[in-house]
């Protein structure tokens, strides 16, 4: 299936800001904050550490090795 000019355009343009755009959500406190609770939820649903402090600090330390980044 070929795109239309339209879809290939809008692609395009996207693709052309894909880098700022990782930028910015890399320099906003907000994608920190929502990761960091991402990182929260998937350490209590997948790892079964039952002293909080610790469960913390996986959580950053899984935050720490995220990147934002176009791809």
């Amino acid at each position: 299936m070929t795109l239309n000019y339209r879809d290939n355009a809008i692609r395009l343009l996207a693709n052309g800001f894909a880098e700022e755009f990782a930028e910015f959500c890399a320099g906003d406190e907000r994608m920190h904050e929502m990761m960091f609770e991402l990182a929260g939820e998937f350490v209590e649903k997948h790892i079964p550490i039952t002293d909080e402090e610790a469960a913390n600090d996986v959580a950053v330390e899984l935050l720490m090795g995220v990147t934002c980044r176009p791809v």
